[in-house]
């Protein structure tokens, strides 16, 4: 899927069909990583991540909108982060944070940590509307896009 918050189009139109594009997607990540030993999850690339730092950022992200999005914690909260440092910071710089803030972790505990929250992710989903996945979520967009683009986006 496009990352592109803008389009509508590629949207899942029920509750169900975006479940279930998560669980697809969900099951593609684990497929992938499941015969990975620590020492290759460890391993970073070019741009100085591996694969252990990529599962952190995504849980970082997917974490994030579970307490902002669905929950409805301010944003600097959802992230842990001093409401001005967040003010400040763009989306690299807030990157370059959670990295710092997860490297030196053990990939069991970003493993850990990546299925605990997508869990979480996935009940609160369940908890909510159908209807309210298709309202705008911000009043202020002038896209007019619901909540359930910032869903897929930090899902799948």
């Amino acid at each position: 899927m496009d990352n592109d918050l803008n389009d509508h189009s590629s949207l899942p139109t029920t509750k169900t069909e975006l479940l279930w594009r998560i669980s697809h997607e969900w099951a593609a990540l684990e497929r992938a990583i499941g015969s990975l030993s620590d020492e290759q999850m460890g391993v970073s690339d070019e741009g100085g991540w591996s694969i252990k730092d990529n599962l952190a950022h995504l849980t970082a992200w997917e974490e994030y909108m579970c307490l902002h999005h669905l929950q409805n914690l301010p944003p600097h909260e959802a992230l842990d982060l001093d409401e001005e440092l967040y003010g400040q910071g763009d989306e690299d710089e807030l990157n370059e944070i959670l990295f710092q803030r997860n490297k030196d972790r053990t990939v069991s505990e970003v493993l850990d940590a990546l299925r605990s929250v997508h869990e979480q992710v996935i009940a609160d989903l369940e908890q909510i509307s159908p209807t309210a996945l298709m309202e705008q979520h911000y009043a202020d967009d002038p896209e007019a896009r619901p909540l359930m683009c910032w869903v897929v986006y930090n899902t799948y």
